[in-house]
């Protein structure tokens, strides 16, 4: 036999309560679903007006009964999706920043090929650009000349005191 999903009259004013405080669109949605199952209409009904299916619907009732209302209100994705602490990744560039201040170029995609080994599997190339964002590195090019060249008027001297002096 079916599963019945009802929704006590204590758990309609904890939901009316919960969206009055929330400010999140898709939790808003969903307790706005939960609230109109409580409030006894059909889940074809709710399904036009919230654009939910009516599988999921029910999936959404039975999350609320058996956990709470934190399982639909609360942020469910941790806020270091990163493959390596802060630390780890600190040590791992410090061989890239040894040849940086050694003058030698450092590639990305060089940094991004140790990166992918070392983390296991391949990532994406905005991966390595947010690592070394973190870590306060920047694109930096060589210069195209030396500042202590000589300027374009001394070199044109240097030219016609050569050529002189071979004549």
């Amino acid at each position: 036999m079916a599963e019945k999903y009802e929704i006590s009259g204590e758990g309609l004013k904890e939901l009316r309560q919960a969206r009055r405080e929330n400010r999140d669109k898709s939790v808003d949605r969903r307790l706005h679903a939960l609230i109109l199952h409580a409030e006894g209409n059909t889940g074809k009904k709710i399904s036009e007006l919230t654009g939910y299916n009516e599988k999921y619907l029910y999936e959404l009732y039975r999350k609320y009964l058996s956990e709470g209302i934190e399982a639909i209100t609360g942020n469910h994705y941790g806020g270091n999706r990163r493959l390596m602490s802060y630390e780890e990744e600190e040590v791992f560039l410090s061989q890239y920043t040894n040849e940086a201040d050694g003058g030698h170029i450092t590639d990305v995609n060089a940094i991004k090929a140790a990166y992918d080994e070392k983390v296991g599997h391949e990532t994406g190339h905005g991966q390595i650009y947010f690592v070394l964002h973190r870590h306060g590195w920047s694109k930096k090019l060589p210069r195209s000349k030396h500042p202590k060249s000589a300027n374009p008027e001394a070199v044109e001297a240097s030219k016609k005191l050569t050529l002189e002096s071979m004549n």
